[in-house]
């Protein structure tokens, strides 16, 4: 890695600029380029990033779900964090932030001192998933453990039960750890409970961002007064959300609803050819291959593939 040995100062000016603001717009959960024998493909990442960029990102949420962290070792993590962080060096209007894990404290500790090192803007962590915490105490616990490694950098939890089967409120988790984690910063939320999402929201008086990430449900959250998300459709239809944003800033409800019916018939045509691994197959159609899934998950076949092409054509030519 490459022009990080003496900007500690830098970062840490970034880090705390960070903590002293709230994000606002589309952030990618990026997919992790591989090669067709599952080796990572880390020369596309610069050209990732320039695309992300082209279309209003203003992030990328590296090595989670979508990126299929948890399918991998610690030293490809940090090989992607370390392109990522590559191709976007100097760029303060984007944000790259690597889920550490959740379920190693250690491993996460030092993904998160190498997220430091590289000058990565913020650090993401999710509930340990195979032992799960007894109570929201304890997984304020883990939170605090991983987060006072990089006191300086913005600390996200990520909360996904349907993934993790950690289920507490988020509002509780906030009361747990507001004044104990000094650089927590927020939660990237992926579930679907308004009302802990507003009462987050509304706690402290804004204190802590709450990253929308259900791309299906963008409406109904920019409703409750979500400023930022964090998704993966946001790959290949960033513009489709921004458009959708801005019709509801405008007062255009009718408008706004029929993009996000889009977006929902877009993410039913994941569902009905596979799930996950079909995003990858979208890349695919914006001429951005980043390969296939690692086991377990299952990719659809060639077969298949022409079948998707044709409904994806459908969609997009569909007057919404």
């Amino acid at each position: 890695m490459q022009g990080v040995a003496n900007a500690p100062c830098i970062f840490q000016i970034k880090h705390l600029q960070m903590l002293q603001t709230h994000l606002q717009g589309l952030i990618a959960a990026p997919f992790t380029p591989m090669h067709i024998d599952g080796s990572l493909n880390l020369e596309l990442i610069p050209r990732y990033y320039e695309m992300l960029k082209a279309n209003g990102v203003i992030g990328a949420f590296i090595c989670g779900s979508t990126g299929e962290g948890v399918s991998m070792s610690i030293n490809e993590k940090k090989a992607v964090a370390e392109a990522w962080a590559d191709c976007s060096k100097g760029d303060t209007n984007f944000i790259v932030m690597p889920l550490l894990g959740g379920t190693c404290l250690a491993d996460c500790k030092e993904l998160a001192l190498h997220a430091r090192e590289i000058g990565l803007g913020a650090v993401s962590f999710t509930a340990p998933f195979y032992f799960k915490p007894a109570n929201v105490e304890m997984l304020a616990q883990c939170c605090a453990e991983v987060a006072s490694t990089v006191p300086d950098m913005p600390f996200y939890y990520y909360h996904i039960p349907v993934l993790t089967g950690v289920g507490f409120t988020m509002f509780d988790l906030l009361k747990a750890i507001d004044g104990l984690i000094p650089n927590f910063a927020g939660v990237k939320y992926t579930h679907e409970d308004f009302m802990d999402f507003l009462s987050c929201i509304n706690f402290q008086n804004g204190k802590y961002d709450m990253l929308w990430g259900r791309d299906e449900n963008m409406l109904p959250a920019l409703a409750v007064g979500a400023k930022a998300a964090v998704g993966s459709t946001f790959n290949y239809a960033a513009p489709l959300y921004y458009n959708l944003i801005d019709a509801f800033n405008n007062g255009d409800l009718a408008k706004a609803q029929l993009l996000q019916q889009k977006s929902i018939d877009i993410i039913r045509l994941l569902g009905k050819y596979g799930g996950i691994a079909t995003g990858k197959a979208y890349m695919k159609l914006i001429h951005m291959d980043c390969g296939e899934f690692r086991l377990p998950v299952k990719n659809m076949s060639s077969a298949d593939f022409e079948l998707f092409k044709k409904d994806a054509k459908k969609i997009e030519n569909r007057d919404y």
